[in-house]
């Protein structure tokens, strides 16, 4: 399995957006659903956001509201839009898919850093 690396982070100030990307082979035709989870120091590894197969985002307390998800079928691709961005976002993000059979078997890759200053 080759592991899903993210792209799209980077350095900005508070109240800034940033849009992060995964790809993630097969995620349409195997009817995956992916999650967006985050690394930092003091919290480990924090689950942000999830796309279920039939499109149903969910969030979690802390970037509801700020944070959208969303998928491009053609490209198997998934987005989170980061707005409104805060120095406590600042992590490593990474994403992985779930689901029957190979979704479940997606490996985490390296991620892509997001640091937010004040």
């Amino acid at each position: 399995q080759v592991p899903l690396v993210p792209s799209g982070g980077g350095s900005v100030q508070a109240g800034g957006s940033l849009r992060l990307s995964c790809t993630a082979p097969g995620f349409t035709q195997n009817s995956c659903g992916m999650g967006w989870y985050r690394n930092t120091a003091a919290r480990q590894r924090e689950w942000v956001s999830s796309i279920t197969p039939d499109g149903s985002a969910l969030y979690a307390d802390s970037v509801k509201g700020r944070f959208t998800i969303s998928k491009d079928k053609a490209q198997d691709t998934v987005f989170l839009q980061m707005n409104s961005l805060k120095p406590e976002d600042t992590a490593m993000y990474l994403c992985k898919t779930w689901g029957p059979g190979t979704c479940s078997r997606t490996l985490w890759g390296q991620g892509t850093q997001v640091t937010v200053s004040s």
